[in-house]
This record gives C-alpha cells, sequence and structure tokens, in this order.
C-alpha cells in the first residue's frame, strides 16, 4: 500500500499511524484542498463520500458496493449539501463527520485490542485537535490546574471551611473519583460574575450574603487569600452594604 500503510493494521501504533495518515488527507481536503474538493462535491452526482487514505491523501468517491464493506463507510451524499447552506457551515458539518469517520475506523480495527490497548489508542487520538477544531480553528479546552504550596499542579475542588468560606481545597489523589460526584451535584451553579458553568478543576468560592458563587480569578480572590476570610462578600453585596450607609 502507498505510503508505508500498513495493509491490516493490528497493533496500537499500526492503528493509530492509519489514523493519523486518514486525518491527514481528510484536513488537506478541508483546509489546503478546499477549492478542488468543493468542485469535485457536485450535488448533480451521486451520492458521495469523502475518504481519508492512510498515505495522507484523500478522495471523492462513491460508496462500496459490496456489503458490508471492507471498512466502515464515510457519511453519504455530503455533495447534496454542498449549495443550500454557507460554505464555512458546510464544511464544518463534513468535519465533524469525518471525524465520527475517523474514529469508526480507527476502532473497526482496534476491536481485536484489548481494554488497555483500546484505551492507550484512544488516548494517542484524542491527543490531536479533531479535523473539525482545524476546520474551523476552534481550540480545544486545557485541562485547567493550580499550584499547591509544593510548586506541583493538582485538580482543585469546592468546600466549606470552617470559618464560612466556600474556597478550595487539593484532595488526595485516591479522591480524584469525588470530582464527577461534585460536577453532577453544582451542574446548573454559574459564576455570579461571567456566567460561566461551574467545573470542579477551578477554584470557586461562595458569597455568605446573597448564597452566590464565582470564579475566584472573576472577583480576585486566591484560593490563599480564601483561607483568612472568615465570611466573605461578594463585590455586589459589598457595594450594597456601602450604599444603604
Amino acid at each position: 500500500m502507498e505510503g508505508g500503510a500498513v495493509a491490516n493494521p493490528r497493533t496500537v501504533e499500526e492503528v493509530f499511524k492509519d489514523f493519523k495518515g486518514r486525518r491527514a488527507g481528510m484536513l488537506k481536503a478541508l483546509s489546503g484542498d478546499v477549492e478542488e474538493f468543493y468542485r469535485q462535491c457536485d450535488p448533480e452526482k451521486e451520492n458521495l463520500c469523502l475518504y481519508g487514505l492512510p498515505d495522507e491523501t484523500w478522495e471523492v468517491n462513491l460508496p462500496a458496493e459490496e456489503v458490508p464493506p471492507e471498512l466502515p463507510e464515510p457519511a453519504l451524499g455530503i455533495n447534496f449539501a454542498r449549495d443550500g447552506m454557507l460554505r464555512k457551515d458546510w464544511l464544518s458539518l463534513v468535519a465533524v463527520h469525518s471525524d465520527a469517520w475517523l474514529y469508526a475506523v480507527a476502532f473497526y480495527h482496534g476491536a481485536r485490542l484489548d481494554k488497555s490497548e483500546r484505551k492507550r489508542l484512544f488516548g494517542m487520538m484524542n491527543e490531536l485537535p479533531t479535523v473539525f477544531d482545524t476546520v474551523t480553528g476552534r481550540k480545544p479546552v486545557k485541562e485547567k490546574s493550580s499550584v499547591n504550596n509544593s510548586g506541583s499542579k493538582s485538580k482543585t475542588s469546592v468546600v466549606k471551611n470552617e470559618g464560612g468560606v466556600k474556597s478550595s481545597k487539593a484532595p488526595p489523589k485516591e479522591e480524584d473519583e469525588a470530582f464527577d460526584d461534585e460536577d453532577e451535584e453544582h451542574g446548573d451553579t454559574q459564576c455570579g460574575t461571567c456566567g460561566g458553568n461551574y467545573t470542579s478543576d477551578e477554584f470557586w468560592i461562595g458569597c455568605d450574603v446573597c448564597e452566590k458563587w464565582f470564579h475566584g480569578k472573576c472577583v480576585k480572590i486566591t484560593p490563599a487569600r480564601a483561607e483568612h476570610i472568615k465570611k466573605y462578600k461578594c463585590p455586589s453585596c459589598s457595594n450594597n452594604k456601602r450604599a444603604r450607609g
């Protein structure tokens, strides 16, 4: 096969190489070769599919005739929507379907891998930006962390200390499973300043007057400073008190 691609990838490394090659081909079609790709997706033609090939090339073609096909098939009929929406929106839609197909092909090959190997494969794939991220220019969200007194980074969760301040503590590693429970418990909580949803990997502080929650960064309160606050009042509550005075 061209480009040194493996005909029937079996190992994690071989499946990942196949994934990267096909992904690179699709990125060329949807970004570098976009004018040619757009031209080939003529709505007057039959149902067309975008294929990424292991040698980092691409092709627009009809689906395979044999049933079942050798590999999972990409989204069918991408050409029909070409002239019915803005080009950038159409390219974004094709990009989403391309990501779905790339993962389908990888895990079609990965079905022979064991549990730990599949987990490692997904981790390697997930380190790369999706086709959608790349085509739309959206930057993947990076996991946030805080620095504890020893200088090492750790996740944070929200607790209420003895002084009443809802502040951030770094739990032991064995308590990491509690993060999911906290996200569910505070899922509807929003920052009173920016409106952002609660996440357990950021420092939050709660007002003891209005009981609203805030990102520490939004109200300029650090975890270290929060430790010395017995009763926290948000900027709004503090201003209201001054106004009444």
